[in-house]
């Protein structure tokens, strides 16, 4: 029956991810009666199956990488081994606190939950089994999941996706992990620091590829010091299921021997049974189609996260949410700009970077300058036995327009890198600035001292 004692709702939103539930608390935080759908949990895909428990697990492996490396800071301890079940635990123990919290707070804001697989009906209802829930507005929020390529069946046992790879009950001895991207890169950096040997198949010539090329090399370094094996420029061809597992086999004709083969080739909207084509919502290769303020083609209907075309991060997924919910209520947000959208790939070391790359800031400006500073000169790196560096990027005589970082912890310096270049700060803005001594966060200042033209703890 429909929701009709009350009229319709002010929202019905389908998925309680990371944007959806960004849009709810804001909505509702703004007066609107809000209506959740989710066929899971709330938290959706972050929460339970991405960011926080992949995270938690990549923290276990810097645990196991620091135990294993104890004798080169003085301390005799003995890494007796990884309890997979033990660290399920832990991960869980991250994952569920952070649920009841959620929870908690959806509840506190006077959101109703409906737990169970939307169907859209209309522009402005969904069906949730017998129950029509009406909205005079409907945003879509549900997400994407785990892709393969044409031929490359995922049977979930020796050839696995992210999802199966955050449940495994053990420790592969041996894997190959079939795309150098964040995903990728995350997955193999935790094998390889619980002991498994690790193979990278990317077809580009670079990993992370979306990320700055000199950023790119210093991150393939590292994990050729760490013993992960790279195959990249080398398109995948075929996967056989065998005895011990399973046999990759590469355009080249190479073939690669491994327990599992890990597919993290990207991910792809969930739009597909949800009646957007019944309704007429304009959705190409999967994506549901939107303007700068989340507007379908239907006045009615909005979309967010992965499930519109852009950058598939949470992050952005909480912010486009807000934007949503202050247009309903009358306000006027700013569209999100995601050119000047932080990102990190937490892997070890990590790779932190927000706006343009130094070759996207050339296409576009034609010259640019550049400052890299290298942390074998900072004090904290150092005392992290951490390697990596630092570039900037700005055009000339203007403001910077990229911050490109690879090195432990690096990710927690990128909320003043993404200040510096959405707040357009010119090299000589930030060189006036002082960082605190000891921190990694010196190396920010360090590389613009050297880019406004006074290095300090650079050759010059």
């Amino acid at each position: 029956m429909a929701d009709t004692a009350a009229g319709p709702v002010d929202l019905v939103i389908l998925g309680g991810g990371s944007g959806g539930y960004a849009a709810a608390l804001r909505a509702a935080e703004l007066g609107l009666r809000v209506v959740l759908i989710e066929k899971d949990k709330l938290g959706g895909t972050c929460l339970h199956r991405g960011c926080i428990p992949t995270k938690a697990l990549l923290h276990a492996a810097e645990v196991a990488d620091t135990v294993a490396d104890s004798a080169a800071f003085g301390v005799h301890a003995t890494l007796g081994g990884i309890d997979p079940a033990g660290v399920a635990r832990y991960r869980d123990s991250v994952v569920d606190g952070l649920y009841k919290g959620l929870t908690g707070l959806v509840h506190s804001r006077g959101i109703e939950v409906v737990a169970g697989a939307g169907q859209v009906v209309s522009p402005t209802a969904v069906a949730v089994g017998a129950r029509l829930i009406e909205g005079r507005h409907l945003l879509l929020a549900t997400g994407s999941a785990p892709r393969t390529l044409p031929g490359l069946e995922i049977d979930h046992r020796t050839v696995i996706d992210s999802d199966d790879a955050l449940a495994l009950g053990q420790v592969p001895a041996s894997v190959v992990v079939l795309g150098g991207g964040a995903i990728g890169c995350e997955f193999a950096s935790v094998w390889r620091s619980f002991g498994a040997e690790v193979t990278i198949v990317e077809a580009l010539p670079h990993l992370v590829p979306a990320e700055d090329e000199a950023s790119s090399k210093l991150l393939e370094r590292a994990f050729g010091r760490r013993g992960i094996s790279l195959r990249l420029g080398v398109p995948f061809a075929d996967a056989k299921t065998t005895d011990r597992g399973v046999t990759v086999v590469l355009e080249d004709g190479a073939t690669i021997d491994a327990e599992l083969l890990l597919v993290a080739v990207g991910r792809g909207p969930v739009s597909a049974g949800l009646g957007l084509e019944r309704i007429g919502v304009t959705i190409d290769r999967g994506h549901v189609v939107v303007d700068p303020q989340l507007r379908t083609n239907l006045p009615t209907v909005s979309a967010l996260g992965d499930l519109r075309p852009g950058p598939q991060l949470a992050h952005v997924a909480f912010a486009e949410g807000i934007l949503v919910a202050e247009r309903l209520a009358g306000l006027d947000p700013v569209p999100v700009d995601y050119v000047n959208v932080p990102r990190v790939t937490y892997s070890h070391p990590e790779v932190a970077s927000v706006g343009l790359t130094v070759a996207a800031a050339r296409k576009r400006f034609g010259e640019v300058d550049t400052a890299t500073y290298h942390l074998a000169g900072n004090g904290k790196a150092r005392i992290l036995r951490s390697s990596g560096a630092v570039t900037v990027v700005s055009a000339q005589d203007g403001p910077v327009l990229g911050v490109h970082m690879v090195g432990d912890r690096v990710g927690e310096l990128i909320a003043e890198a993404q200040l510096i270049t959405n707040w357009e700060a010119y090299p000589t803005d930030v060189a006036q600035l002082i960082h605190p001594h000891p921190t990694l966060s010196e190396a920010l200042g360090e590389a613009h001292l050297a880019l406004a033209g006074k290095p300090l703890h650079v050759h010059s």
